[in-house]
C-alpha cells in the first residue's frame, strides 16, 4: 500500500447484514479494484456491545477525515457510527446507495470527507429519482 493511501480518507460501511460488500462488488464491475472501503456487517446474531467494539476497533486506526456510510437512520448501524464520531474524527453519512459512494469515492482523492458532508447528503438525495419521470422530461425536452 502506498503512503497516499494509507493518508487517504477511508470509507467504512456500516449496513444490517452486509449488502455493503455487495454493493462493493457491484461497483467494481463499473470501477475495477477499490481500495480504502471496508464494511463491517451488523448480523442478528450481534448485540450492540459486541458491534459496537468492532466498529470502534476499526474507527481508531481510520485516517483523520475519514466516512462511515450508513444504512439508515435510526437503526444500531447509524447510532454506533454517531456516538464514535463524538470521540474520532470522522464523518457519518446515512442512506447508503450507489451515487453516494460513488460521488465519496471521487471526493476523497481532493481531500478529508470531513470537509464534504453536505454536498455527499446532497449526492444521495438527487439520485433518488422518479425514472419514468426523468425519462418523460427527458423526452420532452427534445
Amino acid at each position: 500500500m502506498t503512503s497516499h493511501l494509507s493518508t487517504q480518507p477511508h470509507i467504512l460501511l456500516l449496513t444490517h447484514g452486509g449488502w455493503g460488500q455487495q454493493l462493493c462488488n457491484s461497483l467494481k464491475m463499473v470501477l475495477g479494484d477499490i481500495d480504502g472501503v471496508s464494511e463491517i456487517a451488523l448480523m442478528p446474531v450481534d448485540t450492540l456491545g459486541e458491534f459496537y467494539q468492532r466498529v470502534e476497533a476499526v474507527a481508531k486506526t481510520l485516517p483523520a477525515g475519514s466516512l462511515i456510510l450508513t444504512d439508515f437512520i435510526g437503526g444500531t448501524t447509524s447510532n454506533v457510527a454517531a456516538r464514535l464520531s463524538a470521540d474520532y474524527p470522522l464523518a457519518v453519512v446515512c442512506g447508503l446507495n450507489a451515487s453516494l459512494l460513488l460521488e465519496a469515492l471521487d471526493r476523497r482523492e481532493q481531500g478529508p470527507l470531513t470537509d464534504c458532508v453536505a454536498e455527499l447528503v446532497e449526492a444521495g438525495r438527487s439520485s433518488c429519482l422518479d425514472v419514468v419521470a426523468h425519462v418523460n422530461q427527458l423526452q420532452q425536452s427534445q
